[in-house]
């Protein structure tokens, strides 16, 4: 009668070897990553963070619909993502990098609207005619929507919020940015503070983090010649 073999255990170190490699990168290397390669991940994930913002910041600037709406800086996204699979980074990784820059693009447009107003904007007072309560269940809380018109009496075709609060009543007065070259849509007119692209330091952070980390552990040690 003959004895069934006991299945190897020899070859499951391997499969998890290569399973790791294959999530997270094979990071080939003893102690601090090289210098070089460092580097390497830092320029392509400040280039990549670069060129999302900065398309649609062009784009809000010169009016062109599809580097304003963020179409251009999903492109760069997409573009960063095969950068670092190219390189061979772990599939996990290439995931991570794809998703932050695809966040990024997604909340660069209203961000570079910002910008645009914050240098060329012109501030001028408009009149309420109707006010919409607050989105949340609490509506003393919640965000309010004023439709305004302008001194002219022509409504503007988009809702202010900023300035519109609970005590806001049709009749009042509010002070709106607007861009003279019609560009970006006007919002209401903001305190001072930090500049427009405050909102994006941590997603751009996150973004170049994940590249460097992604480039990192893609490397491999040279095989024999």
């Amino acid at each position: 009668m003959r004895r069934r073999r006991r299945p190897s255990t020899h070859a499951e170190p391997h499969l998890m070897a290569h399973l790791r490699t294959m999530v997270w990168g094979p990071a080939e290397f003893v102690g601090p990553p090289p210098g070089w390669l460092l580097g390497e991940g830092i320029l392509a994930g400040s280039l990549g963070a670069a060129a999302i913002v900065g398309t649609a910041v062009l784009g809000a600037w010169t009016g062109r619909p599809s580097l304003a709406d963020g179409e251009a800086g999903l492109v760069c996204a997409v573009a960063l993502a095969l950068y670092v699979a190219l390189v061979g980074a772990g599939r996990a990784l290439i995931g991570v990098t794809a998703l932050l820059g695809v966040c990024l693009a997604l909340q660069a447009p209203q961000a570079a609207a910002g910008v645009v107003l914050a240098e060329r904007g012109r501030v001028q007072s408009v009149v309420v005619t109707s006010v919409e309560g607050g989105r949340g269940p609490d509506r003393e809380h919640g965000r309010y929507l004023c439709s305004v018109t302008d001194h002219d009496g022509v409504p503007l075709k988009v809702r202010i919020w900023r300035g519109c609060e609970v005590g806001t009543r049709p009749g009042d007065a509010l002070a709106v940015v607007y861009d003279p070259e019609g560009r970006v849509p006007p919002r209401g007119a903001a305190p001072e503070g930090p500049g427009p692209l405050r909102d994006l330091a941590p997603w751009g952070a996150a973004l170049i983090a994940a590249t460097v980390t992604a480039v990192v552990r893609s490397y491999r040690l040279p095989g024999p010649s």
